[in-house]
């Protein structure tokens, strides 16, 4: 409507963890696994249900009234998209920052894959704390089951207690036998915790590991006693094919038979966070499986700085801008505390991930048109693939230069960089951050200018919609019910950006009412002014005064009219999307219907006003249409289509591109 290029490209992402459980859950009701079907056969089930499904997102934003450009609609799992894909996976790869490593991450245990940071949660619980001895030194665990891959006791340096013990190897007994352990010294210690000593697990838990990182010459390196399974190994002796759980109960009651743990120190109401599947809830184990890693703070041979710190610089500097502001801090926090990224998923349901091993010499093939059948290295034809998907923000996080790529140069050279990311702030991390990174890498550019942020809607009483809680909104059975306008004007009336949607049906069922009061208000208008010529602007437009015919009511909601204007251009402008809608509202229904419109009705009876107030009645229409159109689109393109039934104006027969009034 201001006469610029504009482009809301569509697509769809494959959502590679999210689809698969989804899916999983409904071979589970079939009585099906995965575990029991060959890969093939999965991802063909599983691609015709997405298939099958996805039509219904994209009816969905059509019904919403989303004015995208469907004819460039496109899928994460469309060739060019994965072309683009493996083309960065190679350049990283030869760029370094794509490595192949033996760290601890997080695994679950119920869907088998590896899961990054951002798709665990924490949950307070409550747990017994156990104070176990080991040897002269008494420390406190929760994890008891880990204890058969301690590699050190560890103290803080500062710490006085255990000074004499530091740099030493102390025997201990343990409930596989005797045996020795060094103790070290670590600031990560906390002094207040437990006795100020913890043993040191490096396979089972990240800080565990980071300590082993820290003194590789001093202690051994991870030994790990749980499988992927959850349940202990062939390392932990009688307690071998034991859950977590089970184990720790039995060992606990084993230890304090044999002197080793105090029962009467033991803590039952320890509060500590666990980490847990974002999905099912179960407890994450802390695992040492080989994944692939992006490094996240490598600086780039070319010379460039890190992903990391190329997107700290573009948010520092404004080049991407963030609505509310207050986002910009807490990207920044995370950036600068962030860890290298793993982005190989043991899921089937993805891209996979481009890379063959020889068995025969162990080399590594980057293939991404997968045709090398020989070993470039020893020549040998005994190749593997690695059976291991991307993470799917990987592709996603790629999304606004491969999307504008996958159409051709020219869509990428009008349209790139892209002015606005519209997102909610919950994948702030997951998508908006990665995608800085990654367009830095391939393009030297910013993707978006701005990232506007929208809130997640919740019910009335700001509770998290779900199913289980019985309070979900569905959005197309309220469209069918009050209408996609009213749902529009609701979503956007009373949020400002970042903040969360309160969302009630009283509030959708008041815009309905809002949007028959615009129609009754239209109808009004109409009828009174079928005889005029096209749009014709009435006198003293702009609130120059009362011209000839014209009253102190037609200057005053032609004065409140212009203002209106000039403060909803600079509402949207600025992102305060719920300001300008308040604001037409408020216009509309109190000024214009409440007040002019009573006025009018006296005016046209008089013959010297009659003509002017005619001309002022569709020109203040015409305005608050034009106006409301982004908010509802729908009813206010019909009643654009009256007035031009009625031959009442001469603009474009279409009000989406009408011109914006100024």
């Amino acid at each position: 409507m201001k006469g610029e290029k504009a482009l809301w490209l569509p697509g769809t992402d494959h959502a590679g963890f999210e689809t698969q459980v989804v899916f999983e859950k409904k071979l589970e009701k079939e009585g099906r696994s995965r575990f029991k079907m060959q890969r093939e056969e999965f991802y063909k089930e599983i691609y015709e249900f997405v298939q099958g499904n996805k039509h219904i997102t994209e009816e969905g934003l059509r019904r919403l009234g989303a004015s995208c450009d469907w004819s460039r609609n496109i899928f994460t799992l469309d060739p060019r998209i994965i072309k683009i894909v493996y083309e960065t996976f190679r350049q990283m790869h030869a760029d370094g920052l794509i490595y192949r490593g033996d760290r601890i991450g997080n695994w679950c245990t119920k869907h088998q894959t590896a899961l990054s940071d951002l798709e665990t949660k924490y949950e307070e619980r409550e747990d017994p704390l156990y104070y176990i001895k080991y040897g002269p030194i008494e420390l406190a665990t929760v994890r008891l089951e880990t204890k058969f891959g301690d590699t050190a006791i560890a103290v803080n340096p500062k710490d006085k207690r255990y000074k004499k013990y530091l740099g030493k190897e102390i025997e201990i007994e343990t409930l596989l036998g005797k045996t020795h352990i060094n103790v070290i010294a670590d600031e990560a210690v906390d002094m207040k915790f437990g006795t100020g000593a913890v043993k040191v697990t490096p396979a089972h838990d990240p800080v565990d590991f980071e300590i082993w990182q820290r003194h590789k010459d001093e202690i051994a390196g991870p030994k790990q006693v749980i499988d992927k399974y959850g349940r202990l190994n062939e390392l932990t002796g009688p307690y071998a094919g034991m859950k977590v759980l089970e184990a720790r109960k039995k060992i606990a009651e084993d230890m304090a038979a044999r002197g080793l743990l105090d029962p009467k120190k033991t803590d039952h109401k320890y509060k500590h966070n666990v980490q847990l599947c974002y999905k099912c809830g179960n407890l994450i184990e802390p695992l040492v499986i080989p994944q692939w890693f992006v490094a996240m703070t490598k600086p780039l041979p070319d010379g460039r700085p890190s992903l990391r710190d190329m997107a700290v610089a573009a948010i520092e500097d404004g080049s991407v801008a963030y609505v509310p502001e207050r986002f910009k801090k807490i990207s920044l926090h995370w950036l600068n505390n962030i860890r290298d990224w793993s982005v190989s998923r043991q899921i089937w349901w993805g891209i996979p991930i481009p890379v063959k091993y020889c068995e025969e010499c162990g080399e590594t093939i980057v293939d991404i048109e997968d045709k090398i059948k020989v070993c470039p290295k020893c020549k040998s034809k005994n190749l593997v693939k690695d059976p291991d998907t991307f993470d799917t923000w990987f592709s996603s996080g790629q999304w606004p230069y491969a999307t504008l790529q996958a159409w051709g140069k020219k869509d990428f050279d009008t349209y790139f960089p892209t002015q606005v990311m519209e997102t909610a702030w919950d994948i702030l991390f997951f998508w908006v951050a990665r995608m800085i990174m990654f367009s830095h890498y391939r393009t030297g550019r910013q993707p978006f200018s701005t990232v506007f942020l929208h809130g997640l809607v919740r019910d009335k009483d700001r509770q998290k919609i779900s199913k289980s809680k019985g309070n979900v909104i569905d959005p197309l059975g309220v469209i069918d019910l009050y209408g996609c306008d009213a749902l529009r004007f609701a979503l956007v009336f009373s949020t400002a950006a970042g903040n969360d949607i309160p969302l009630a049906e009283e509030k959708i069922r008041g815009m309905k009412h809002f949007g028959n009061k615009l129609w009754n208000i239209a109808r009004f208008v109409i009828s009174n002014v079928a005889t005029l010529t096209p749009f014709p602007l009435p006198k003293g437009e702009g609130g120059q005064g009362p011209g000839e015919g014209q009253t102190a009511a037609d200057h005053e909601i032609l004065t409140k009219l212009n203002t209106l204007i000039k403060s909803v251009t600079d509402h949207l402008k600025n992102y305060r999307l719920h300001e300008a809608a308040q604001e037409i509202y408020q216009f509309t229904w109190h000024e214009f219907a409440d007040v002019y419109l009573e006025a009018s009705k006296k005016q046209l009876q008089d013959e010297k006003l009659s003509e002017n107030t005619k001309k002022l009645l569709l020109h203040v229409l015409v305005n608050i249409i034009k106006l409301l159109h982004p908010f509802m689109p729908f009813i206010t393109e019909e009643i654009w289509s009256k007035l031009h039934a009625q031959k009442l104006l001469d603009d474009d027969p279409l009000l989406m591109v009408s011109k914006w009034p100024i």
